[in-house]
């Protein structure tokens, strides 16, 4: 598992990584091939506008062109040597609507697109037309594409002697924007299954984590309960060979003294069976909590009872502040009682020598906070991570120097949550732990 977890990650993820270039590169493709399209249709649209605007039409006679000039009584021969320019034949709304007809003859709708006749001499440079003031033509503004045409009139047409070297200028502004929006639904679902994909491979690599994790835990739950079955076994093993030494017979204080010790390890052992069952049960959520209205502090000394015996075998010492004004809670007096002993025990399990625990109440606000500090060994920020997950234990060297099976905290913490309390733990390695209770009070 150690050697495939690592394949197995750098294979998906070196395809995601594919996956996403090649995405790319297919945008980029389809984009290049979405504007290429979209030139083509310009380049192909021009010439039919530039065609009806250099058909030959009746001429329109500016106004008082008409008779101004005694030298010219006929109109036609004054506007043929004069060569009437296109902006002279053509309003700019009739000009703005050729471009539009000639765009959505070749597929370009809606397309917003600024315009201007200019002369010659000046394509290239920046101009603005003096009649159609649309647009700024800036040569260098990448964004906005230029297009250009010159305007010819049609070979054997009565116009050809039209004002010569007009160009007209047509820009689409944000041309590329508007190839990018044509592109949203491709580029949407791509990004959309991109996500879906990533996703599935972060669930997929924190699923085998998980496993992983669970795999590691279930190997260091075997371990622990075999170690903890193990030890009275044994020592119920020894006992019964003893019990059936002759001299041990005929002595009653002997026999006495082997059955208590069987008994004692009998006990032991069915009190491990029941905590693993009870985690079994936390896991179903199928718990009762039985919560009533008590006072804490008299859970917590009865606690306090239980763990004497302890105390007095590591010679340790412990200092109790009930100083909580206001100590009645919504409580299960097994559970409350047993979650104040577990973390106790915890206290003992992992002390070294001159083991001190202080144990204070407190009210803050409208909650009861209970606090057990201990001068123990304390825990890294990874074990603190990690302390009220189940099965889990901290290590200390050996891994069976501390007995248990790592259920303790785990069921501390969800009896705080079924008592809508919380609970808050720290630590650092040397200086002890402390762990914090707050509790809403009742009514």
């Amino acid at each position: 598992m150690k050697k495939i977890f690592p394949i197995i990650t750098g294979l998906v993820f070196l395809s995601l990584i594919g996956l996403i270039f090649f995405q790319f590169l297919w945008i980029k493709s389809a984009k290049d091939a979405k504007e290429q399209q979209f030139e083509d249709n310009i380049n192909n649209s021009l010439p039919d506008a530039a065609n009806e605007l250099t058909a030959e039409r009746t001429l329109l006679i500016p106004p008082g062109a008409k008779g101004s000039n005694p030298l010219f009584s006929n109109d036609r021969l004054h506007y043929e040597l004069f060569r009437p320019s296109v902006t002279q034949r053509f309003s700019k709304t009739e000009i703005r609507d050729i471009v539009r007809r000639a765009f959505e003859k070749h597929n370009l709708r809606n397309i917003n697109f600024e315009f201007a006749i200019t002369p010659v001499g000046v394509v290239g440079e920046e101009v603005v037309s003096e009649k159609f003031m649309s647009f700024y033509i800036d040569s260098v503004n990448n964004r906005n594409k230029r297009h250009i045409i010159l305007l010819e009139p049609q070979s054997g047409s009565n116009l050809e002697n039209l004002s010569q070297g007009e160009y007209m200028v047509v820009i689409v502004p944000y041309q590329s924007n508007i190839i990018w929006k044509s592109m949203r639904w491709f580029i949407g679902g791509a990004i959309i299954f991109t996500a879906i994909i990533t996703t599935a491979f972060f669930l997929t690599i924190r699923t085998l984590l998980k496993q992983k994790k669970l795999s590691e835990i279930k190997s260091d739950f075997i371990n622990n309960m075999t170690h903890e079955f193990k030890t009275p076994l044994a020592t119920i093993s020894l006992a019964v060979d003893a019990l059936r030494n002759e001299k041990v017979i005929s002595d009653r204080e002997k026999t006495n003294y082997f059955t208590a010790i069987i008994k004692e390890e009998n006990k032991r052992m069915n009190k491990q069976v029941e905590t693993i069952l009870k985690a079994a049960l936390l896991d179903k959520q199928e718990v009762e909590v039985n919560l009533k209205q008590t006072h804490a502090h008299e859970l917590i000394e009865s606690a306090l009872h239980n763990i004497m015996l302890q105390l007095k075998e590591k010679e340790g010492s412990i200092d109790v502040k009930l100083d909580a004004a206001k100590d009645e809670i919504m409580a299960d007096e097994v559970h409350f009682t047993n979650l104040v002993n577990n973390l106790l025990d915890n206290a003992v399990k992992y002390s070294k020598e001159n083991l001190h625990i202080k144990l204070t109440t407190g009210n803050t606000g409208n909650q009861l906070r209970i606090r057990i500090e201990d001068n123990g060994i304390g825990m890294n920020k990874e074990t603190l991570n990690r302390i009220f997950e189940k099965f889990y234990r901290a290590h200390t060297g050996n891994i069976h120097n501390v007995k248990g099976f790592g259920l303790g905290l785990s069921y501390v913490k969800t009896m705080v949550e079924a008592h809508k309390g919380s609970i808050k733990a720290e630590s650092a390695p040397g200086r002890g732990s402390s762990f914090t209770i707050t509790m809403p009070l009742a009514g």
